[in-house]
């Protein structure tokens, strides 16, 4: 009778060998390196110390060749250091945590639809039903002005929210990093809907007395993805001007953006969009690399076209009533795909590793050459980080990237749970994540992070990060006071 033989498919994990073949391309070098500097120890050894010293004893130098010789490595050096770019560390940062009279569980908010929208009863359903499937919790919080029945979002009350949420967020950082207004070379502030004059910035200027000589810039209409705009910003002008400190500020002011219409694409805002900031302090001074928490790597920014579905994705315009509001188009989920794509594109070859780049590049030569109908590989970006943090601009934008990064629980739940605990802060939603990862523990050392955010255009922008030094969990910020209770379930869908 024939031996029977194991079954090897089922014995031999093939993680196993995926883990074998990414060792191995990704140490190539050192591999190849390895006989070489054997095979010269050897030679050495071989020749013995006075055959050495006869043929140090041979070479011939003069005057003129170790001049030569000299300047040339000192003009190289020169030019390699003088052309590196800077390196540009985030020093620390903070973020607003609205006061608990802020807050808007779900039944006051269903409360205030009802009376609001009293004689449109769907679109009170409609904004139960997205609320139930939103991903958000009981504690995410609204401004004052959108608390009184009818919403009073006068620019007065928008200028009061304005304040409040960026200067709290600008005073805990200066507490933190003891930073003062004289010492702040650059000011960028990022709001997208809110656009007054004089401008935030200016705002800003007046109430720190910042110096007359301040390089300020306040960017808006640029979506959720404004925040990494600004820190792309803050680099380029980082990269120009030495010995600098920047602070970028990113918000979203919801007072005068609360739609009270029947439209159903701009009643979702809405039932997303919540209170939030942040203010993040930038530097290129040598002397900041020790205390400051992580390093920029790399800022990738890609925007999908400017057709007209691109364009309608988000934005703002008045229905028939003449009321004003965020208009989210279906196609938003479609659009953001491809910017993503586009962004991945992008960052992948600097950021992933040489074994997820050959495979990648193997799918798609064999796509072309052999069979279209092959499945694209993904790469793993699990290789290039320990942390993403993925805009909480809802959950079905989590649990898109979760699936086409093939991403894990644990690596979307700052996200899920920034989202349940915050709601959509805009383009301060990723600092909200990055405290829950501090908050948690889980930064260590050398640890790399990616930032991701979708705005409006259709634009898709990510950081990367690098975490010079393990950070202890954190005493204060957002989630002092909650950071025990996390993670929490959150199903499917909460019945109102």
């Amino acid at each position: 009778m024939p031996q029977i033989l194991p079954n090897f498919s089922s014995s031999v994990k093939l993680k196993y060998v995926k883990l074998g073949y990414q060792y191995l391309v990704n140490h190539i070098l050192t591999f190849f390196l390895i006989p070489i500097m054997v095979g010269i120890l050897v030679e050495i050894l071989r020749l013995g110390p006075e055959e050495m010293l006869n043929i140090w004893r041979s070479l011939h130098f003069d005057l003129v060749q170790v001049l030569c010789s000299s300047f040339l490595i000192i003009f190289i050096a020169t030019v390699y250091f003088m052309s590196k770019p800077r390196s540009i560390y985030l020093v620390d940062y903070a973020c607003y945590k609205p006061p608990i009279t802020c807050r808007v569980p779900f039944s006051t908010f269903m409360e205030h639809s009802r009376l609001i929208l009293k004689d449109n009863p769907k679109s009170v359903d409609f904004q139960m039903r997205i609320l139930e499937r939103s991903g958000l919790g009981e504690e995410t919080c609204l401004p004052p002005a959108i608390h009184y029945i009818p919403p009073t979002p006068t620019m007065e009350a928008a200028r009061g929210e304005a304040e409040v949420v960026i200067f709290s967020a600008i005073d805990s950082l200066m507490a933190k990093t003891g930073i003062k207004p004289k010492d702040i070379d650059i000011l960028i502030v990022n709001c997208s809907l809110f656009s007054p004059t004089p401008s935030l910035s200016a705002m800003v200027v007046n109430k720190y007395k910042l110096r007359s000589n301040i390089k300020s810039y306040n960017l808006s209409g640029m979506g959720c993805s404004a925040g990494l705009i600004s820190i792309d910003l803050a680099r380029d002008l980082l990269q120009v001007h030495p010995n600098s400190h920047a602070l970028v500020v990113s918000t979203e002011i919801i007072t005068p953006n609360y739609y009270q219409g029947s439209e159903r694409a701009m009643l979702l805002p809405n039932c997303l969009f919540r209170m939030g900031g942040a203010a993040i302090l930038l530097s290129n001074k040598r002397r900041d690399r020790s205390r400051a928490k992580y390093r920029l790597v790399h800022v990738v920014r890609t925007h999908k076209g400017a057709d007209d579905k691109a364009y309608k994705c988000v934005y703002e315009q008045e229905d028939p009533q003449g009321k004003v509001g965020i208009n989210l188009s279906k196609d938003l989920m479609v659009i953001a795909g491809e910017a993503l794509k586009s962004n991945i594109t992008t960052i992948g070859p600097l950021v992933l590793p040489a074994s997820e780049q050959l495979l990648f590049l193997f799918t798609l030569i064999g796509r072309k050459i052999f069979n279209p109908k092959w499945k694209p590989y993904i790469p793993d970006f699990k290789q290039a980080f320990e942390h993403f943090c993925i805009h909480a601009g809802g959950r079905a934008v989590i649990d898109e990237l979760q699936k086409n990064l093939q991403l894990s629980a644990e690596h979307v739940e700052a996200s899920r749970m920034t989202l349940h605990r915050f709601g959509n802060t805009s383009s301060s939603s990723l600092w909200y994540e990055l405290g829950y990862i501090e908050a948690k523990g889980r930064m260590k050392k050398g640890d790399r992070i990616w930032q991701i955010a979708f705005g409006s255009g259709f634009k898709c922008n990510s950081a990367v990060w690098k975490c010079n030094r393990t950070i202890s969990t954190k005493t204060d910020g957002p989630w002092q006071d909650c950071i025990d209770k996390y993670p929490v379930h959150i199903p499917e869908i909460v019945k109102l």
